[in-house]
């Protein structure tokens, strides 16, 4: 997030104290090795061959700029499998009745592929990752390259 803020040269230091005081437990909470930092939160139908070129007109992304990441929920596993060198695919659907490609790359033995591949269809979770454009085929769909899912019970 963005904000515009004007302060008086000697007013620096009592901006820096009143940010630590109130941001303090939010900035603690966000380096916890099980935060994961989002983007965006869209349902299943937003991940999009138009919301990924969106999101990539932002870059370019490298070091010190990663692209974004997105999560996309609730979704339930509607078919997963290990394909190639241990990548987990799955066709998950949301509640707007919309399904979105994932793919886990070399997570098949990881917690993440494990629930993945086990998850019920009456489970539901939510997937994050990086949207990418899937060219493969007559027309572009739009695919999330899952980095973490989280169970919504």
């Amino acid at each position: 997030m963005a904000a515009g803020v004007t302060v008086a040269a000697g007013g620096v230091d009592a901006l820096a104290d009143y940010l630590e005081e109130r941001l303090a437990a939010d900035v603690a909470a966000a380096r916890d090795g099980r935060a994961l930092l989002l983007d965006a939160v869209v349902a299943p139908g937003g991940v999009t061959p138009s919301l990924v070129e969106a999101l990539e007109a932002g870059g370019p992304y490298g070091a010190g700029w990663p692209a974004p990441r997105i999560a996309a929920g609730l979704v339930r596993i509607v078919r997963a499998d290990v394909v190639g060198q241990g990548h987990v695919r799955a066709i998950v659907a949301g509640r707007d009745g919309r399904s979105v490609k994932t793919i886990a790359f070399r997570s098949a033995d990881s917690p993440l592929g494990q629930a993945l591949l086990g998850a019920g269809p009456d489970r539901a979770l939510w997937v994050a990752g990086r949207p990418k454009v899937d060219d493969w085929g007559s027309r572009p769909a739009a695919e999330l390259h899952v980095e973490d899912a989280a169970w919504a019970d």
